[in-house]
Formats: structure tokens, C-alpha cells, sequence
């Protein structure tokens, strides 16, 4: 069995919505051209077909990916907080190298750096995980470690 992850309310609802668009839209689209292809004629050598197909078995992998992810995630509130410290969820200012910066701790599939989202999973959000305000965190990174201070926790 996997190892269950940790996500939030809102990327379980993204991974459910996900699942629930390629379960029925999608499958039915791709139900549609393969229908569409098959009246052409010749299925062996029918390139609408073999595109259809193959678009299908994608699908068919993704929803099954995504039925397993969803049954073996653990759901947390980003809400939770643990005497001041850091968790799934909250919005963290730092400074390094005399910068601010915010990051918010997301799970696996909210992850998204440029927009300051960084999952519990990474470096930065394994090293910031139940630290509190003051502390300083040193993370290895591939260009060497680098320092941050944690000025306040969301």
C-alpha cells in the first residue's frame, strides 16, 4: 500500500473535480472520436482511431492514478495550527539574504513556486514544517544551503 499523503481541503476538491471532468466529460468525448474514426473505414491504418485510442488509454491511466490518490490521502484543515508553528497550510514570511519572502505549505498537487506555493514534501517545506517564528532554517539546495528566518507564520 502507498504511503498516505497529507493535501488540503482545496487540493482534494481539485483532485475530486479532476476525476469527476476526465470520468464523464472527457471519456465521453474521447467516446465520440473513437466513434467518429471507426466510420472511416479501415481501423488499421486509420490515423483518427489510433490518436483516439490512444488518447483513451491516457485517460484511463490519469483516472486511475487520480482514483488512487484520492483514496489514500489524508485531508487536514490549513486552518490547524500547532502552538505557532508551522503546518500544512500556513503562509510563512522569511528572510534570506536580507529579503522578504512569503510561501504558503500546500500538499503535492497545489504546489506552484512561482506563485510562492510550495508542497510539504519539498526541502524548503520539510525544513520550515513545525518550526516557529525566530527560528532560523537551513536548507540544502542544489546551489549550496541557503539560510532563512522565519519573521512570521499565517
Amino acid at each position: 500500500m502507498p504511503e498516505q499523503q497529507i493535501i488540503t481541503p482545496e487540493g482534494y476538491n481539485k483532485l475530486k473535480d479532476e476525476l469527476e471532468f476526465l470520468s464523464t466529460t472527457r471519456r465521453r468525448e474521447i467516446a465520440d472520436r473513437i466513434e467518429k474514426a471507426k466510420e472511416l473505414g479501415d481501423l488499421s491504418e486509420n490515423a483518427e482511431y489510433t490518436e483516439a485510442k490512444d488518447a483513451q488509454a491516457l485517460n484511463e491511466g490519469r483516472v486511475a492514478e487520480l482514483t488512487g490518490t484520492v483514496e489514500n490521502v489524508l485531508v487536514v484543515d490549513k486552518k490547524q495550527k500547532i502552538d505557532n508553528k508551522v503546518a500544512m497550510g500556513s503562509t510563512v514570511i522569511v528572510k534570506c539574504d536580507g529579503k522578504e519572502k512569503e510561501y504558503t505549505i500546500v500538499s503535492f498537487n497545489e504546489a506552484s513556486p512561482a506563485d510562492g506555493k510550495i508542497s510539504n514534501e519539498s526541502p524548503i517545506g520539510l525544513a520550515f514544517l513545525n518550526r516557529g517564528k525566530g527560528e532560523e532554517v537551513v536548507v540544502e539546495t542544489p546551489r549550496g544551503e541557503v539560510k532563512y528566518k522565519i519573521i512570521d507564520i499565517k
